[in-house]
């Protein structure tokens, strides 16, 4: 783990409740475990209890479940993994994503087919006129239950060969949740995928 982990590396914590998700900073690697000193109090993460751990690294997005071995305000002790997992080499985590969409913008809404989505952003297909200079509002369904509302950007704009345009673009969020529940939601439906 001493080469994947390294000292004032950024992580984000996500617990069992991911609106209880924390970002640290690790200060100190040990043989096994290292120090992470949290942003916020470790509301929702309890000691000996298994959390899902990601992190940037030069070899890609780095996935793995650990615990906290202690707790001292925001200081924990995080025991090293027994396993790890390279996502992909991307900064977000990028899946298959086929649903029928509106993209709405001061009061016009446009009809988009989307292809795939990460916490960065989507792309998308559609036969509308869209502005590449426009931030427009869409609601993401990812379960029966959890949508999440934010603004999606255009950032390129190519014609499809088959009539209407492929557009890639990325979001922004309303809140730090949104996009750390986007965050786990395309990670394990990447696991999901691989594991078929």
């Amino acid at each position: 783990m001493r080469e994947l982990v390294v000292e004032n590396q950024e992580i984000l914590m996500i617990p069992q409740n991911y609106k209880f998700a924390n970002r640290g900073k690790v200060t100190e690697v040990r043989a096994g475990d290292f120090t992470l000193e949290l942003e916020y109090e470790p509301d929702g993460i309890l000691e000996n209890t298994y959390c899902e751990f990601y992190t940037q690294t030069n070899r890609g997005k780095l996935y793995f479940d650990s615990y906290a071995k202690k707790i001292e305000g925001k200081t924990l002790i995080i025991a090293s993994p027994a396993k790890h997992k390279f996502l992909q080499r991307r900064q977000y985590t990028r899946i298959k994503y086929i649903n029928e969409l509106e993209l709405s913008e001061n009061g016009k809404s446009y009809n988009i087919s989307t292809l795939d989505i990460s916490a960065g952003g989507m792309k998308l297909k559609t036969d509308e006129n869209i502005n590449i200079e426009g931030s427009y509002d869409v609601s993401l369904p990812l379960t029966e239950t959890t949508a999440i509302e934010c603004k999606f950007q255009p950032i390129r704009i190519e014609k499809s060969n088959e009539g209407g345009y492929v557009i890639s673009g990325q979001f922004t969020f309303n809140s730090n949740n949104d996009k750390m529940f986007l965050t786990q939601y395309c990670a394990k439906r990447n696991v999901e995928i691989k594991n078929k």
